[in-house]
């Protein structure tokens, strides 16, 4: 099946009257999602004539500034170089995911509704927290369930067999499915671990997983896993 990635620009009105310079700190890191990339020359400018100093970056996306759901290279590019991070945009999933990534606080700034929010550094270190928890579960676990997903920019099946063949005094088992129905885990009462290779953004909902929940990149941060050929965002090179 062929499959055509199309740009969704926005083109409707926006406003930058609600940002409110006096709150942010000197040094900004922008960042955006393809919707609003047009409208960040705009933003900068304003930021700027408030007496801002503001970085872009990119690493792996096309666009400066560009986030995905599971890819905050562009805020990590510059995270040593800001204070915090002003998210222009919807929605509080991107912005998560760089405070996350980046455990400093990230601005949110809602340009159709003027509205701007905060996204504490104190929020994204309890949730690493419960993520090294979570890996410290996985050192102890006997059986593992490894959850590959098959849908296309998410399948990780060669990191997957990586994994189930570096630990070899576990018992591993591979769960592959398009979606992962979280009531369904239940059923499998004798994994002490999952372990995710699928969207990493599974992570925000690990409270919901009966047993605790391991992202990949966790596992290899640690250089548990080292497979030739297989780079950290399973791509061959």
């Amino acid at each position: 099946m062929k499959i055509m990635m199309v740009e969704g620009r926005y083109t409707g009105p926006i406003t930058l009257e609600g940002i409110n310079a006096a709150e942010l700190p000197q040094r900004l890191g922008l960042v955006s999602t393809v919707q609003f990339l047009d409208q960040i020359g705009d933003v900068r400018a304003f930021l700027e004539k408030q007496g801002k100093e503001v970085l872009t970056g990119k690493m792996r996306q096309k666009y400066d500034t560009q986030l995905l759901g599971c890819d905050q290279g562009a805020a990590e590019s510059m995270n040593g170089e800001v204070d915090a991070f002003l998210y222009f945009g919807t929605g509080r999933f991107h912005p998560l995911g760089v405070a996350i990534s980046t455990e400093k606080d990230v601005y949110c700034y809602d340009p159709i509704e003027g509205i701007q929010s905060k996204i504490p550094r104190e929020e994204a270190m309890r949730l690493n927290r419960k993520r090294k928890a979570a890996y410290t579960s996985f050192l102890h676990a006997k059986r593992l369930g490894v959850l590959v997903s098959m849908k296309p920019g998410q399948n990780h099946f060669k990191r997957a067999m990586a994994l189930k063949k570096s630990l070899k005094d576990k018992e591993v088992y591979l769960f592959i499915s398009d979606t992962v129905d979280f009531s369904q885990l239940e059923n499998f009462p004798f994994i002490d671990c999952w372990v995710n290779t699928a969207c990493s953004r599974i992570m925000d909902d690990m409270e919901k997983f009966p047993r605790p929940l391991v992202d990949l990149a966790d596992i290899e941060k640690a250089e548990l896993v080292q497979v030739k050929g297989i780079s950290p965002m399973g791509k061959t090179f």
